[in-house]
């Protein structure tokens, strides 16, 4: 038989012989080995999907942190320091020194825990009135949620974000 460009060049199998080729047992013989490979299988697949989520890929991530006026305001959080960055080890120190038994010093901590939560708070919020206004001229509206979100991913530790920044800090994001 000559062949033809464009052709398929060889006979059309018969249904029986395809159906068969693709019958597998409902329950395999070896259920150990199945589970097994089963369950690497999805350990790739949710490596995989972290992984891309880790990068910034879109569609990888979860529905909360998808779309781009969700990414401007990661980028403009992440590309400025946040005091509610150190809130946390400062929080920290102040409840260790809530433990000296002198009374004075411990309501010294308790000062300290309420001015740091206070002051990252307004810093948080002048920084997503600042964000909005960029927001609304780039896209023409802020994100439903944007508040909450700008203020939680700038009280968190910079290396605890998810998914992690994409910027340096100190660089324009515009």
């Amino acid at each position: 038989m000559k062949e033809r460009p464009g052709a398929k060049n060889r006979p059309t199998p018969k249904r029986k012989d395809q159906e068969a080729a693709r019958r597998r047992p409902l329950v395999e013989t070896d259920r150990k080995a199945a589970k097994a490979a089963n369950k690497q299988r999805a350990r790739e697949a949710r490596l995989a999907q972290r992984a891309a989520a880790e990068r910034g890929d879109d569609s990888a991530l979860p529905a909360r942190d998808r779309g781009p006026g969700k990414r401007y305001i990661r980028d403009r959080v992440d590309s400025r320091l946040n005091i509610g960055e150190i809130a946390l080890p400062l929080m920290l120190v102040a409840v260790i020194v809530m433990f000296v038994p002198n009374p004075s010093i411990q309501s010294l901590g308790l000062i300290i825990v309420w001015a740091v939560l206070l002051i990252a708070l307004f810093d948080a919020i002048f920084m997503w009135r600042s964000t909005k206004k960029r927001l609304i001229q780039k896209f023409g509206a802020a994100p439903r949620g944007g508040a909450g979100y700008a203020i939680m991913r700038a009280m968190q530790i910079r290396r605890g974000r998810f998914p992690r920044p994409a910027v340096k800090r100190g660089e324009k994001i515009d």
